[in-house]
């Protein structure tokens, strides 16, 4: 069997190690044809002298002569020889490179959920016209796409022709969380959470702004997002359950009244590894296998909304139409960068993303703009400026 020739984007992030951690454990399965990452030349450079990797590229100038911008992102993602892109770029940065990569008629294994969330429908016709697959790697999607596997359909994400559709037969899904940092606080004081605070996640090593926004619940937001576009689902089809222990990734409820959930360790290798190898299915993972002991005493229970404003700001918006789809990301995204440079407090990014839902439809260049005079008003308001928290 050939192997599967890989360029990931995200290299030097915790989706990247996780993605190399399933190469080095299936060295007859994987080649990595490509790499890229944000700023850091020196880890980049280590990986490919690891994995004898010739194509690089950075998002950041640098000095060491890889090939670096968007531009540089946009041809690694659509090198000639590869099979399957792994994006996993986080925030806006990813967008061109996916569409890229899509062009060129690469499949794309995609952890970066704000493509979606940005132009989702845009990306899901180009992905039909090109007749590639888009492969989700976000261990809630990748639930949900395994258990709406079968015989008799495929889902939206990888259906090409006239295939069966397997969303017809789902009721609703209902994607699952961790409930981040905060869940089990009684009371949430979202002014005085500090950078620190909201960066200790108890189940999940991720990239700061993932994690921070798993701390607000924004992340779970903007998978619902994802979940409509991956799967051709409709808002009033989507649930979110509070699941501390993380090993119920998610679950499909069809019209037949059958519920079906994936059960797994909360390490991301096992998810990316099924996106690597899918249609097939790998004999063994560098994870863990789940113990019955692990099974035990799951808790599940319905969000907070009024504990989680960025939570609540999602379901308020989702039946107002797909033009609040980018606002939601990129206002978030904004409020994100400014919170973890302790320019505002961590109860301004709801209000960053609630300003921004107030304004007309308008292009991602003007809701960034907007987002970041929104973020330079609430920091000269602060009394005292807003590292008093940090």
């Amino acid at each position: 069997m050939a192997r599967k020739r890989l360029v990931i984007l995200g290299a030097t992030g915790s989706i990247g190690a996780s993605t190399l951690r399933v190469v080095a454990a299936h060295p007859d399965r994987f080649e990595v044809v490509g790499l890229a990452a944000g700023r850091d030349a020196e880890g980049l450079q280590a990986l490919a002298a690891q994995f004898q990797v010739k194509h690089l590229a950075l998002a950041a100038p640098n000095k060491c002569g890889i090939p670096s911008g968007e531009a540089a992102l946009c041809a690694l993602a659509s090198l000639e020889e590869a099979d399957l892109v792994v994006m996993a770029i986080a925030g806006m940065a990813g967008y061109a490179p996916t569409l890229a990569a899509i062009d060129a008629g690469k499949d794309v294994a995609l952890a970066t959920k704000e493509v979606l969330v940005m132009a989702g429908t845009e990306v899901m016709r180009r992905r039909q016209e090109r007749g590639v697959r888009l492969l989700p790697l976000d261990s809630e999607h990748s639930a949900l796409f395994q258990c709406l596997q079968s015989t008799a359909s495929e889902p939206a994400c990888v259906r090409i022709g006239h295939e069966a559709k397997a969303e017809e037969r789902v009721a609703e899904v209902i994607l699952t969380a961790s409930g981040g940092p905060f869940f089990r606080r009684e009371t949430i004081d979202w002014s005085r959470i500090t950078v620190a605070e909201a960066l200790n996640h108890p189940r999940w090593e991720m990239g700061p702004k993932v994690t921070i926004d798993s701390a607000t619940m924004m992340n779970k937001g903007l998978e619902m997002i994802e979940a409509l576009h991956l799967f051709a689902l409709d808002p009033s089809q989507l649930r979110v359950w509070v699941h501390p222990q993380s090993i119920v990734h998610s679950f499909v409820h069809f019209k037949d009244g059958a519920l079906l959930a994936q059960l797994a360790q909360p390490d991301m290798a096992l998810p990316i590894q099924y996106a690597l190898t899918w249609p097939d299915r790998a004999f063994h993972a560098p994870v863990p296998p789940m113990t019955l002991a692990q099974m035990q005493n799951l808790e599940f229970s319905e969000p907070d909304l009024e504990r989680f404003p960025c939570l609540k700001l999602v379901f308020e918006a989702l039946p107002m139409g797909a033009w609040t789809h980018p606002i939601l990301t990129l206002a978030n995204e904004v409020a994100v960068k400014a919170f973890l440079s302790e320019r505002i407090t961590a109860d301004k990014i709801a209000a960053v993303i609630e300003q921004g839902l107030t304004r007309a439809e308008t292009d991602f260049d003007a809701i960034v703009r907007y987002a970041e005079e929104d973020v330079a008003r609430f920091e000269r308001a602060a009394p005292g400026g807003a590292r008093c928290c940090s």
